[in-house]
């Protein structure tokens, strides 16, 4: 079969497409013919930095296979498993964090990692109902309640789109912060309250915030703490230390701080397809590459200006 190794960190041109053997799957896998993959900024964070790598994929054997999003067809099942069939469409978040290998056309993955595909989805909408939409959903599972009123930072973007539709789906007042260009599709989605980062300061004109979804870190972390009202509560997805001086703030203003990491989970990976199936959810694909053109797939993404995902097909 064909897949991108990476015999050690680096740019681009380090993703190395070759001919290696199908993966062979133990009792409790499934191996998956992949149609489809969604890149993730975390893809393009892990690729050039040997320790991140490292700590992410949990190895420093080389050469690896870097993704971990994908839909497929199964086409074979361990001897242990009833719950999956050859020929089932499934999609997931495999191995995560950890050694995931989804560039591959196939690649074998826990039973527990995957969800059968909702039958009106294509296999590029499943692809990209995984990674970003499994962080959503779990930072905002038993954090965000009926009536909360909460700030979705980047709410264009890949984990932002699917937060804002999580969040009315709970029942939450939903302010998000992106470009001008992208504010008719942030209300599209759901959000009550949209503003131009560009244009306004949003630690200016917010205040009683009881939640925010911070995907940025740095100022835009720093400026949140400003708007939160005591007793509420800064999830951030890129800052997984928070500076002593930060936490000092925060703790002074009665606001808690916390990094979450999404994990794969085919519980949650269900709940999504129901949300699919019910039309609560739905993913924005703006861009696709075929799977010879897969490095320009992490081009896309290190531009910083993907609305919703970006998926390879193979």
């Amino acid at each position: 079969m064909k897949a991108y190794i990476l015999n050690e960190a680096g740019g681009i041109e380090n993703l190395i497409l070759s001919e290696i053997e199908k993966p062979e799957i133990k009792a409790d896998e499934v191996l998956v013919e992949t149609k489809a993959i969604s890149i993730n900024p975390v893809d393009v964070k892990v690729r050039p930095v040997e320790e991140v790598l490292t700590m992410i994929l949990g190895t420093e054997k080389r050469p690896v296979i870097l993704g971990w999003d994908i839909s497929g067809i199964v086409a074979a099942v361990g001897e242990d498993l009833s719950s999956f069939e050859v020929g089932d469409k499934v999609f997931g978040m495999v191995n995560f964090p950890g050694h995931g290998k989804a560039y591959a056309e196939y690649l074998a993955s826990p039973a527990s990692h995957l969800a059968k595909m909702p039958e009106d989805t294509t296999f590029e909408e499943a692809a990209a109902t995984t990674l970003a939409a499994l962080t959503a959903l779990q930072v905002l599972t038993g954090r965000v309640k009926k009536d909360d009123r909460i700030l979705i930072h980047a709410g264009s973007g890949g984990v932002g789109h699917f937060a804002i539709q999580i969040a009315k789906n709970l029942g939450a007042t939903v302010v998000t912060t992106s470009s001008a260009k992208n504010r008719d599709f942030c209300l599209s989605l759901g959000a009550d309250e949209h503003i131009d980062y560009r244009e306004q300061k949003f630690e200016e004109v917010l205040s009683d915030i009881d939640f925010v979804l911070d995907g940025m870190g740095g100022e835009v972390l720093e400026n949140s703490l400003k708007v939160v009202k005591a007793g509420g509560k800064i999830v951030s997805l890129p800052t997984h230390t928070f500076p002593d001086d930060l936490q000092a703030a925060a703790d002074a203003l009665n606001v808690a701080l916390e990094f979450v990491m999404v994990t794969s989970n085919g519980d949650d990976m269900n709940t999504l397809k129901g949300m699919l199936e019910a039309g609560a959810l739905k993913p924005h694909v703006s861009v696709t590459f075929p799977f010879e053109k897969l490095a320009d797939a992490h081009l896309q993404i290190e531009s910083g200006r993907t609305v919703g995902k970006a998926i390879v097909t193979v």
